[in-house]
């Protein structure tokens, strides 16, 4: 060894013998150490397991999880809020590999210095109220997500088109993208159109995985995270548990905390979990073998993941709407996933009743509905109902919510939409031909924006459901759950969502407690100047709606 290699190896309190880690290293930022094997192995992912322990500044261990990367090469990923020395051991499943197995070393972690809110604060988790999610520092963070879930295959292009529609969600508010790890729905295993630039995840069969799908992944999901976009990663369609069985799928989520974990991202089980394959028997169904297949699969992950990433299941829309209702094991989940209808407004009361149960269920977990009334599904449905599900789900609990698109979460693209889907009788156009470029410019996303920006602009971790606190000011009430919906703070705050331009009269407020009032247009953002008001004796206060003639939301607070 010369002199200068013994250097560079003692400055860095690694053994020279090791590979150079990449700089800089900083807090919450995933850092990477490479491996190269000196013993041969002839089915390297199936055969070797590769742990790597370190030890932070404050004495508390991890094993970490690494990933092959093909050939004799492995890595491991690692971030830490710490700064300080960060020691680490690695562990293989073959001891006489002296490359992988017994190789000690270590890395300085030094403070964050830009300004990405995922490094700055931290990554995502649930707060301590189990109400809401905030960043690792307290900083709450209010869910606004978007469905891209082919987004990792190649006919979304990198970089112009990912890179183009990640810009244009960041600019209107979103921070979480919904996005499945090339084990996707609506199309066949192996089918061309789930390809990425490397081709598929696994090798026919699911003998073994490719590295090189997820190096192309790579590229994607750390570019989502350096432009401050939270990757909520779906591992696969629930459907591929049959196919692929716990043991494969559990080996498939071991990579993937091997990549990702140490990124701030959130993970997602399955996709309709309890959903067979479209051509099933059983299909469509409530398949309970698949879910005591995902059972296992979620409790494998809380076992594998040395970084506690929240972690839900994404439900089927049949029989229950929510998460609780994919896995035999609700201590599993972190937050709760709805599914609700894609409708109109037949959907309004399903997607009410499914927020308030699963906000009043025990144990109390945050909720978020995870698919409610794409945009222009089947080339038809219309803003209103999207933008109307964003609201009736945050003033009944929700504290955040996940909107989609159609032509993005399928990847249409011009002249080559996704086509149709493998159910029985699907139609020659699939869900629809609007291209995902097009589905960008909805106005439903940008609507979603100005609602977060709503909720941001009050204590909207505070707010809790109040259903009993507004109602139709006069005639038919009919159905409660499509009723004018509220969320507040006890007599202190008021915030109303009416679906129709009628009157309604705001109740439980301080009898006679004085209050400023302004109307939202949830469509454009604008606010009216505020006015004063007085409740009655019992609290009530009646309201107009405004003129514009659709969907209205009041907010009312109380004056010192």
């Amino acid at each position: 060894m010369n002199i200068l290699r013994l250097f560079i190896a003692l400055f860095f309190l690694i053994p020279a013998t090791l590979p150079a880690l990449e700089p800089p290293a900083q807090s919450n930022v995933p850092l990477e150490i490479a491996f190269t094997a000196r013993q041969p192995h002839a089915d390297p992912f199936n055969t070797v397991v590769l742990d790597v322990t370190f030890t932070d500044p404050a004495g508390t261990s991890r094993k970490v999880p690494a990933f092959w990367a093909g050939g004799d090469r492995w890595k491991v990923r690692y971030a830490s809020p710490l700064t300080g020395l960060h020691r680490w051991q690695s562990t293989c499943s073959d001891p006489a590999d002296e490359g992988l197995h017994a190789v000690a070393g270590s890395v300085e972690i030094a403070a964050y210095t830009g300004d990405n809110p995922l490094f700055q604060h931290g990554p995502v988790r649930v707060a301590t109220d189990k109400r809401h999610f905030e960043h690792a520092d307290g900083t709450p963070f209010f869910w606004l997500g978007d469905t891209w879930w082919m987004g990792l295959c190649s006919r979304m292009s990198w970089p112009e088109d990912f890179q183009k529609l990640t810009a244009d969600r960041k600019a209107k508010g979103f921070n979480v993208v919904q996005i499945v790890a090339g084990l996707y729905p609506d199309m066949n295993p192996f089918d061309p159109r789930g390809a990425n630039e490397a081709g598929f995840p696994w090798q026919p069969d699911y003998t073994a995985i490719r590295p090189e799908y997820f190096d192309a992944a790579d590229t994607r999901l750390r570019y989502l995270t350096g432009q401050g976009m939270t990757p909520c990663i779906v591992g696969a369609w629930g459907y591929f548990m049959p196919w692929m069985g716990p043991e494969k799928l559990k080996a498939h989520w071991r990579y993937l905390i091997a990549r990702y974990g140490s990124y701030p991202v959130i993970w997602c089980a399955a996709g309709e979990a309890n959903l067979p394959w479209y051509r099933a028997a059983n299909f469509p169904s409530d398949d309970r073998a698949q879910v005591h297949g995902w059972t296992e699969v979620l409790r494998s992950i809380r076992a594998t993941d040395p970084f506690r990433r929240p972690l839900t299941i994404h439900p089927t829309a049949i029989n229950r709407y929510t998460a609780r209702n994919a896995t035999d094991d609700e201590a599993l989940l972190d937050f709760d996933l709805l599914q609700t209808p894609h409708g109109q407004r037949e959907a309004v009361p399903v997607a009410v009743k499914a927020t308030r149960d699963t906000y009043g269920a025990t144990p109390a977990m945050p909720v978020i509905n995870g698919e409610a009334s794409y945009e222009m599904l089947n080339d038809s449905l219309p803003t209103a109902w999207t933008r109307a599900m964003f609201w009736l789900c945050t003033v009944n609990g929700a504290k955040g919510h996940t909107y989609g698109a159609n032509g993005i979460w399928q990847v249409n693209r011009p002249g080559q939409p996704h086509g149709p889907s493998p159910t029985a009788n699907s139609s020659p156009t699939g869900y629809g031909v609007i291209t995902w470029e097009e589905a960008m410019n909805l106005p439903g996303s940008t609507q979603m924006g100005l609602g977060k920006r709503f909720f941001e602009s009050l204590p909207w971790t505070q707010l809790t459901p109040m259903p009993e606190s507004v109602a139709w000011a006069e005639g038919d009430p009919g159905d409660p759950l499509t009723a004018p919906q509220a969320c507040g703070i006890g007599e202190e705050l008021r915030a109303v969502y009416v679906l129709d331009p009628r009157a309604i009269v705001v109740r439980k407020l301080a009898p006679a407690g004085k209050y400023q009032l302004i109307h939202f247009d949830p469509v454009t953002g604008e606010r009216t100047t505020p006015v004063e008001l007085t409740a009655d004796a019992n609290g009530d206060y009646r309201c107009e709606p405004p003129s514009h003639g659709h969907d209205w939301v009041l907010l009312i607070t109380k004056k010192p």
